[in-house]
């Protein structure tokens, strides 16, 4: 479906780039930007960081496929930037890819392919995307996301070394993994239920998904997925009960996971832990070469959005947030892209309304 929308235009501001704001902000001057993969190419951006720089990182979906790191030099930057009044009005294109219909049908394959024994999850997601004129500005978006936190960690991280290439933003709540020291946590989510504007409404659906055997089904794939790999280098690691975790939209579930890395070794930075953990089954599903295999019958290239986004610096502490509620901005066009688990009892309604739930906080933030 195709849907032309006259709106306000968000005002232009002047925001870092790239930026990374979560329990500190982190922004600054870019002094050079690497591609690549795997841990020899983790070594090497972490080694390449001298005290006040810091490497602002994507890693895409696809665990295969190089990602892209920034070393920039620290800059003061503004917490949150507010939003002025809307402009004149501009014109957006909005386009479902696929359709609510049609994404109802591929969560339907996908149960048929989980009753035969192929798979135990997959996460399957649809795209909306915008076409704006004028043109949206980056620094806008991320200006409104700063203002409104509807995620914990906001970003704006540019996917190429040019300043005029396409850029990906938005305001996760997840965060897959941070070192501080030697002491590592993880907040996985999975399982959700979209909100209610009534009160009352809204506190039943927080008992019924922290009820939910199905809910609780999906997330412990993740937090056994998390627990075991962070076994192998950690020591200690526990996993609290499942909680309730609001944004905007969506209540989810979450776990908090900790532990503390291995004493008398070398301990792995966060963006060697980042590498380790993904793809989670919060973002892929299990087991996850089936998961992947799926996906790419089911889906078009993801690139980085469910991909992972963050920091790490010289020391390798940092910390890096699943890219979710999130889009690509590239010239005139934004493309957004949200998930849900598909498990055994899964309903291809209720998968459609959740999708849509989590689009809207990036819809809200371009005006829409």
């Amino acid at each position: 479906m195709t849907e032309l929308v006259e709106c306000g235009q968000l005002p232009a501001v002047q925001l870092p780039s790239p930026l990374f704001m979560g329990d500190a902000m982190n922004a600054g001057t870019v002094l050079d930007t690497s591609q690549g993969s795997g841990p020899d190419w983790a070594d090497r951006v972490v080694a390449s960081l001298a005290p006040g720089e810091r490497a602002l990182v994507v890693l895409p979906f696809r665990p295969d496929a190089p990602g892209i790191a920034h070393r920039v030099a620290l800059t003061a930057a503004p917490a949150s930037a507010l939003v002025a009044s809307r402009l004149p009005a501009a014109r957006h294109q909005v386009t479902e890819r696929p359709s609510g219909a049609g994404y109802a049908d591929r969560v339907r394959t996908a149960l048929g392919w989980i009753e035969a024994g192929r798979l135990e999850k997959v996460v399957l997601g649809r795209n909306l995307e915008v076409r704006s004129d004028p043109p949206l500005a980056a620094d806008a978006i991320v200006a409104r996301l700063l203002t409104e936190r509807p995620g914990r960690y906001v970003f704006r991280v540019p996917l190429t070394a040019e300043s005029d290439g396409p850029v990906l933003l938005g305001a996760s709540p997840e965060l897959l993994v941070s070192r501080r020291g030697r002491v590592v946590r993880s907040l996985p989510l999975a399982g959700s239920v979209p909100r209610a504007s009534d009160v009352a409404e809204d506190a039943h659906r927080v008992r019924t998904l922290l009820g939910s055997a199905k809910d609780r089904h999906e997330h412990a794939f993740v937090v056994d997925a998390i627990v075991e790999a962070l076994t192998g280098v950690c020591g200690g690691v526990v996993a609290d009960e499942p909680r309730i975790v609001s944004t905007d939209t969506l209540h989810h579930l979450g776990t908090r996971i900790g532990g503390t890395l291995a004493a008398g070794t070398a301990a792995p930075s966060a963006l060697h832990l980042a590498q380790l953990l993904h793809p989670t089954p919060a973002i892929g599903g299990a087991p996850t070469q089936a998961a992947l295999r799926a996906i790419d019958e089911l889906e078009e290239d993801r690139g980085p959005l469910t991909g992972v986004v963050g920091w790490v610096d010289g020391s390798g502490d940092g910390e890096f947030a699943i890219a979710i509620r999130a889009g690509v901005l590239d010239g005139d066009r934004l493309r957004l892209y949200a998930g849900a688990g598909i498990v055994a009892g899964s309903d291809p309604d209720a998968e459609v309304r959740e999708t849509g739930a989590k689009l809207t906080t990036m819809l809200k933030a371009v005006g829409l």
